[in-house]
C-alpha cells in the first residue's frame, strides 16, 4: 500500500510538471534588421495603419498579426531541409500561411540602399541560440514582379556566413560581401540552429541603384518607393503584448521548438515585463525565470505530497 501511494504521489508530481512545461510561452527569435526585412519594415510602419503600398497590401492579404509576430518566421523541424520544406514563391513566409502577405510579388517593397563591396549585417534577435547564418542574394536579372523562387537565389555563393556570432545590443552582427548588381534585389537570410532543428527565415529588399525605377511590379503608384527603416526598441517593446509568441527565450540550452499559439495560460508578458525588457535592451534572455519558478513549485509540491503519504502510511 505504501509503495502504491508513493507511486501515485510521483505520478501526480510529474503531471504537475507536465502542465507547468506546457504553459511556458512559445519563443520566437528574430529577423534581419539591416538590411531591414519585409516583416520588420511593415511592423515599423505600424501594423494597424502601414504607410507604404506594399505593407498595406501585406496586411490586406495576411492581416496584422503576422507583423506583431515579426520574429517568428520559422520551421521547427527544418534541420537544413529548407528547399524541401519551403515551396517556390513562399520563401518570405517560409511556407507559413500567417505570413503569406510577405510573399506578394511587387517591386515597391521599401528597400535598403546598398552597393557592392563589404557589408555589415545586423540580425535583430530576441532569443539567442547557437547556429549558423547564411545570407543569399538574388541573381542578376531577378524580377521582383515575380514570386521569388529558390532558382532566383545564388545558392552557390552566399554573401555572408556566420557561425555562433555573439549577440550584443539586441543584434547579431557579422560581415559579408555584396557582389555587383543593379536595381532591386532580394536578400534571403537563413538562421539554422545547431542546438535544435529549428530554423528562421527573412527576406530583405535592397536597391543597388541603376535599375528601372519605373517598374513597380504589381503596384501602380506615382509616389517613389520608400526607403526601408527598422523598428525601434520602443516600438518592439510597445507591440510585444500583441504578439502570440513570447519576446524572450531560454538561451542556448533551450532546444524547444514549440510554436503553439498563445493561450490564457501562455500568453506573452506585457510590455515592460522581464522578457520584453530583455528583448528591448539586447539581453540574451538566458535566465529561465519561469522554469526556475516552476521547478521550485514542483519540488515543494512533490515534497508535500510525499510527506502527506508517508504520514498516512500504516505502521508495520
Amino acid at each position: 500500500m505504501l509503495a502504491t501511494r508513493r507511486q501515485t504521489a510521483v505520478a501526480v508530481a510529474l503531471g504537475v510538471g507536465a502542465v507547468t512545461l506546457a504553459a511556458a510561452p512559445a519563443s520566437a527569435h528574430g529577423t534581419m534588421g539591416d538590411p531591414v526585412s519585409r516583416v520588420a519594415q511593415c511592423y515599423a510602419e505600424n501594423p494597424e495603419s502601414p504607410t507604404s503600398d506594399a505593407c498595406r497590401a501585406a496586411v490586406a492579404t495576411g492581416g496584422t498579426q503576422a507583423l506583431y509576430d515579426w520574429n517568428g518566421i520559422r520551421i521547427g523541424d527544418a534541420n537544413g531541409r529548407h528547399q524541401a520544406l519551403i515551396p517556390d514563391g513562399k520563401l518570405c513566409s517560409a511556407g507559413n500561411d500567417e505570413f503569406k502577405g510577405l510573399d506578394l510579388a511587387r517591386a515597391d517593397w521599401p528597400a535598403t540602399n546598398v552597393s557592392s563591396g563589404s557589408y555589415t549585417f545586423r540580425y535583430r534577435v530576441t532569443a539567442p541560440h547557437k547556429g549558423t547564418f547564411k545570407v543569399y542574394l538574388t541573381k542578376a536579372g531577378y524580377d521582383p514582379a515575380k514570386p521569388p523562387a529558390w532558382a532566383d537565389l545564388d545558392l552557390d555563393h552566399p554573401v555572408a556566413t556566420a557561425t555562433d556570432p555573439v549577440a550584443a545590443g539586441g543584434f547579431y552582427t557579422f560581415s559579408g560581401t555584396l557582389p555587383e548588381r543593379t536595381g532591386r534585389q532580394l536578400l534571403y537570410a537563413i538562421w539554422q540552429r545547431s542546438d535544435s532543428p529549428e530554423a528562421f527565415y527573412s527576406c530583405s529588399d535592397v536597391d543597388f541603384g541603376g535599375g528601372d525605377k519605373a517598374h513597380t511590379g504589381t503596384a501602380t503608384t506615382a509616389s517613389p518607393t520608400p526607403t526601408a527603416s527598422a523598428p525601434t526598441d520602443e516600438q518592439i517593446a510597445a507591440g510585444a503584448g500583441r504578439s502570440t509568441i513570447g519576446h524572450g527565450g531560454h538561451g542556448d540550452d533551450d532546444a524547444s521548438t514549440s510554436a503553439a499559439p498563445a493561450t490564457e495560460a501562455n500568453a506573452p508578458e506585457p510590455a515592460g515585463s522581464t522578457e520584453t525588457t530583455l528583448a528591448a535592451t539586447g539581453g540574451d534572455g538566458s535566465a529561465p525565470y519561469l522554469a526556475i519558478g516552476g521547478a521550485a513549485a514542483l519540488a515543494l509540491g512533490s515534497s508535500a505530497l510525499f510527506l502527506s503519504v508517508r504520514r498516512r502510511a500504516p505502521r508495520r
